[in-house]
């Protein structure tokens, strides 16, 4: 698994680096056949008088994003959380995909086969002809391909990407679809009025 481990307003000790790379490798042990690469944010807020000290991970499992993100006043503390929070999602997603694939009727060979052909990396069409710039202050941009997916599908996502909204297009249509997550509970979907 390809490990990157980035920080903000500190400096990545040895230690430091070590003790991230244990808590992930464990993190992500019994998944290593889908989890291709990990992404490890860690900061640390400038504010003095906010002991705030943040762990973000994403992790790229057979295509799909997975992404966990803890805070805590301990930088050890939050990759800890952020470690436990991870492999939970993990186990979620690939209980999911497992009973996904026994429903249709799959046999456990087959299911072995589709994990093991790997993530097939995207043709980067969409950057093409596109030359990186910087945003004003306050705005970051992402690109992704977006591949046609279900309601269902997309709540599945936005449940593994820990974000409380999440941008899909849908199967049936092509069209553009957002799947939030309600504050008193339920997800709603955001669309277009014809």
């Amino acid at each position: 698994m390809k490990l990157l481990i980035h920080g903000r307003n500190l400096e990545l000790t040895p230690s430091l680096r070590d003790y991230t790379k244990t808590k992930i490798d464990k993190a992500t042990h019994n998944f290593q056949e889908m989890v291709k690469e990990a992404d490890v944010h860690l900061s640390v807020a400038r504010n003095p008088r906010v002991p705030q000290q943040t762990a973000e991970v994403t992790v790229f499992a057979n295509g799909t994003v997975i992404r966990a993100q803890e805070r805590s006043e301990n930088l050890y503390a939050s990759i800890d959380l952020v470690a436990n929070k991870l492999a939970r999602q993990l186990r979620k997603y690939k209980e999911r995909h497992n009973n996904h694939h026994l429903h249709n009727n799959k046999s456990t060979k087959s299911i072995q086969d589709e994990e093991n052909q790997g993530f097939i990396p995207p043709d980067n069409s969409f950057t093409q002809g596109k030359e990186p710039h910087l945003p004003s202050p306050g705005v970051r941009r992402k690109y992704f391909e977006m591949t046609p997916m279900s309601i269902e599908e997309a709540r599945a996502q936005l449940d593994l990407i820990d974000h409380d909204f999440y941008l899909f297009r849908e199967e049936q249509g092509a069209d553009l679809r957002v799947i939030y997550k309600r504050t008193h509970g339920g997800y709603g979907v955001i669309q277009e009025k014809i």
